[in-house]
C-alpha cells in the first residue's frame, strides 16, 4: 500500500520590526532554516510589511485597495497558515504589524480560518505581553492560534542568544522554534481535514 504523501504547508511569516538586526526578523531566519533542514512538508514565505502604507481607507476604491495592499492581502489568502514573530511595544504590538493586520482584515477578512502561531524575542518576559494581546486580537479576526508550546524570549539573559546581525545562534531556542512549528504543522493538518475535537 502507498504512503499518503502529505501536502506541502506554506506558511506567511510576518515580522513586526523594522529594525536592520531584529532579534525577532532573526526568529523568522531560523524558523524558515529549521523548516528547510528537519520538517518535511512546511515551508515559511518571508512577508515583507514594511511598504504597506498607514491604514485609511480613502485609500479604498470601488473595493479595490493600493497594489501594495492587494498583493500582501494575496499573500496572506494563498498561505495555509500564518508565523507571527512580535516584538512587544509598550505592552502591545508594534503599529507596524498592527498596520499589516487591520490592512489584512479589511472585508474580505482575508486572516478568516487560518492557523497561526506567535514566537518572540525581547527584554523582560521576552514579548509575552504583546503575544498575549495578539491573542485577543486574533479572536477577532477569526485566527486560529495553536495554544502550546509558547515561545518567548529574554534576548539579553546569558548565554547569548543573537549574534550582530540578528541571527539566532542559541540551539535550545531553535529547538524550541522546532517545537512551535511541528505544533504549527499538526495544527494546520487537522484543520485543513477537519479533525478538530475528534478522538
Amino acid at each position: 500500500m502507498a504512503a499518503v504523501v502529505q501536502p506541502t504547508i506554506r506558511v506567511a511569516g510576518l515580522c513586526g520590526s523594522l529594525r536592520r538586526a531584529s532579534y525577532n526578523r532573526g526568529l523568522i531566519r531560523a524558523a524558515t532554516e529549521i523548516c528547510e533542514d528537519s520538517i518535511g512538508g512546511m515551508t515559511i514565505d518571508y512577508v515583507d510589511i514594511s511598504a504597506l502604507p498607514f491604514i485609511n481607507t480613502d485609500l479604498e476604491v470601488d473595493g479595490t485597495y493600493p497594489p501594495v495592499v492587494e498583493a500582501f492581502r494575496q499573500k496572506i489568502l494563498e498561505a495555509d497558515s500564518v508565523l507571527f514573530a512580535s516584538p512587544e511595544y509598550n505592552y502591545s504590538v508594534t503599529p507596524l504589524l498592527k498596520n499589516a493586520i487591520d490592512w489584512a482584515s479589511s472585508a474580505p477578512n482575508v486572516w478568516a480560518d487560518k492557523p497561526a502561531a506567535i514566537i518572540s524575542a525581547g527584554g523582560g518576559f521576552g514579548g509575552g505581553r504583546a503575544q498575549y494581546h495578539l491573542r485577543q486580537i486574533s479572536v477577532y479576526l477569526d485566527l486560529h492560534l495553536i495554544n502550546e508550546p509558547e515561545f518567548f524570549l529574554n534576548a539579553f539573559q546569558p548565554p547569548q542568544k543573537f549574534d550582530s546581525d540578528g541571527n539566532l545562534i542559541n540551539p535550545e531556542a531553535k529547538e524550541r522554534i522546532k517545537e512551535v512549528l511541528l505544533a504549527l504543522q499538526a495544527f494546520t493538518l487537522r484543520l485543513k481535514h477537519g479533525t478538530i475535537g475528534a478522538f
